[in-house]
């Protein structure tokens, strides 16, 4: 995740790959009568209601509380105030959680070992993540090592685990979208545009919960092998 959505074209090795997976995940998901596509034009972004049950919500909460420790982006530490949330990846192995991740792979018709591990995030009143993309800058310290591990974030899932009392919306300011948290809802969306270019206009920000407590999964997909 980078706080500076910066881009350079000129270090771009894995273009060829985005816009081949956003092809595919385009095709598969139009035709998916559950997906719904967000009204936007500069950025692709669509939704699947109910994809997950509100037993199988509260069974991934429970496992968010045993492994959620003060977040970090790459290039901010929990104490900048960047973002304040609390986040964990569940355990990988564990029957359950691969039960969820091969839906989500399925959906999108993307290779499994494309896929990080799932991340937990919770939000308590105040907490936030500010406004920030999901793929790597080329001119980030971290790229380096980031571009032989899996290389760039093609597409990101998020599913939403509970209702928020007021606040907590998932924000993409460029595009005028704000996605309220709706429990068991998908929302996915393609980081890069239908060149394999990285896409500015998917920045994106957790806004701050006024009331109640937020828990959501994050699942980010590679163009590569992640490991």
């Amino acid at each position: 995740m980078a706080s500076q959505p910066i881009i350079d074209n000129s270090d771009n090795p894995d273009r060829s790959r985005l816009r081949r997976i956003g092809r595919r995940v385009r095709e598969r998901l139009a035709a998916n009568p559950a997906v719904y596509q967000l009204p936007s034009n500069r950025a692709e972004l669509w939704a699947v209601g109910d994809f997950l049950s509100p037993d199988e919500c509260q069974r991934l909460i429970a496992m968010i509380e045993a492994v959620a420790k003060p977040s970090r982006a790459f290039d901010a530490e929990y104490s900048s105030g960047y973002r304040t949330s609390y986040s964990g990846d569940v355990d990988p192995h564990d029957p359950f959680v691969k039960r969820i991740q091969r839906r989500i792979d399925d959906l999108l018709g993307m290779d499994p070992t494309y896929g990080e591990t799932i991340q937990g995030q919770r939000y308590l009143p105040g907490q936030q993540f500010k406004p920030h993309t999901d793929w790597f800058p080329a001119n980030t310290p971290y790229w380096e090592q980031e571009r032989n591990r899996g290389g760039q974030r093609s597409i990101t899932a998020m599913a939403f685990l509970n209702p928020v009392e007021e606040g907590g919306h998932t924000d993409f300011p460029q595009l005028g979208l704000s996605v309220e948290p709706k429990p068991g809802a998908l929302l996915i969306w393609n980081n890069a545009d239908a060149e394999g270019v990285p896409n500015p206009l998917t920045i994106h920000a957790g806004t701050p919960v006024v009331r109640g407590v937020k828990y959501v999964i994050t699942k980010w997909y590679r163009v590569r092998r992640w490991y």
